[in-house]
């Protein structure tokens, strides 16, 4: 999340002097013109309407374990943002004239094995994977976000904009882990478990989509090829390192 990722800057900054170049340059109307460069912002547009429709059922869900009702407001707060988000996506979806069920349909296998495989079986386990997962994926948009028109890419960073769960979350893991150390060791063996599932995936969704592995891999956009792809997971795996340290877990 955003609060996690400035130390990424420089290598963010670079991927920036790229995005001004291409179709990156461009607004939506021009851009879109290319059918292919469409379909991909479409595909993009509802993987991330259902992240955030699934996000939110699952904070809410998560608020049921919440120790104190404190923490169970604090939750819903958090999923009342990501519905927000999800609203923005939709309605952005509508008026380029794509239905938004069907422009999320495609992604929801994936994101519902996601959940279903890395289910948590305590109120540490769900925050611990809120701010591990979330942010994986938000780093994962974030970067294809650097290649999208410009209309587009301002829409994607606002939903991407961290809700306020990354430093909850560091807060009470690290309490929860000063004061029973032993804690420690089961939820970093979970965070590497949610690190694994969350990069398959990713890279599941990119390989399954024509038209957005064709727009990472440089059929689109300019500057993306196939070692960037690389170096792109290189870049999000080393994010997740310096989180799991924030969280006072070896990664």
């Amino acid at each position: 999340m955003r609060s996690m990722t400035t130390s990424d800057t420089p290598d963010n900054a670079s991927g920036e002097a790229v995005a001004h170049t291409g179709v990156a340059a461009q607004d939506w109307t021009t851009a879109a013109a290319d059918p292919q460069y469409r379909a991909a912002v479409v595909d993009l547009l509802g993987a991330l309407a259902y992240g955030e429709l699934a996000a939110f059922e699952r904070l809410a869900e998560d608020a049921k374990l919440a120790p104190t009702l404190a923490d169970k407001a604090e939750l819903a707060k958090m999923a009342s943002a990501e519905f927000h988000h999800f609203e923005r996506l939709r309605d952005r979806l509508t008026e380029i004239g794509e239905e938004p069920t069907g422009a999320m349909e495609p992604f929801v296998a994936a994101l519902d094995g996601f959940h279903r495989q890395t289910a948590p079986s305590d109120w540490l386990e769900g925050l611990v994977k809120a701010y591990v997962g979330d942010s994986i994926a938000s780093d994962f948009y974030r970067e294809v976000a650097a290649r999208l028109d410009t209309d587009s890419r301002e829409l994607v960073l606002a939903v991407l904009d961290d809700t306020g769960h990354a430093e909850f979350a560091v807060e009470k893991v690290r309490a929860a882990i000063d004061a029973e150390p032993r804690v420690g060791g089961r939820l970093a063996l979970w965070a590497r478990r949610l690190m694994g599932e969350a990069l398959s995936q990713s890279q599941r969704v990119v390989a399954d989509r024509d038209a957005l592995s064709t727009m990472l891999v440089g059929g689109v956009a300019d500057g993306f090829d196939l070692a960037e792809v690389g170096r792109m997971f290189s870049r999000i795996t080393e994010a997740h390192t310096k989180r799991m340290a924030a969280l006072g877990l070896a990664a």
